[in-house]
């Protein structure tokens, strides 16, 4: 499994907003230069993060982009969705239609995989952009 550059950028873009004094509102061509960010890839990232009600957009003079919520509001979990869409490592684990064993009664691969995909979700919530921007990710 590897996340996408979009994901990166994105990740990216977020902690660069979360490190702003709350409200502030900068232009995508700062968070492009800062981040080095492509800028066409920014815009399409910055749209998935609106649209997920995580980044807030502003138009016309003095517009660009602010956070939309407070970065302890906002986990790597939520921007991963944004961007990738839901995790699922394993189609089988969407819809037990998907498995040739029907699921996790009859298939000890099917329960191992949920279980780490359990896992994966936990820790991408587990970590916010406070947490981030403050420099101790590890800290709750």
């Amino acid at each position: 499994m590897r996340l996408n550059q979009a994901t990166d950028y994105a990740f990216r873009a977020v902690l660069y907003l979360a490190q702003l004094p709350p409200g502030e509102v900068v232009e995508a061509q700062v968070i492009a230069r800062r981040e080095c960010i492509p800028m066409r890839f920014l815009l399409k990232i910055l749209r998935l993060l609106t649209k997920a009600g995580i980044v807030d957009s502003y138009r016309g003079v003095g517009g660009g982009y602010a956070l939309a919520r407070p970065p302890a509001e906002i986990t790597l979990f939520d921007v991963l969705v944004a961007v990738e869409g839901p995790v699922q490592i394993n189609r089988c684990l969407v819809d037990a239609e998907f498995c040739s064993k029907q699921g996790p009664p009859h298939c000890p691969v099917h329960r191992v995989l949920g279980s780490i995909q359990e896992t994966l979700v936990r820790e991408f919530k587990r970590y916010n952009f406070a947490q981030l921007a403050g420099g101790s990710p590890g800290s709750r």
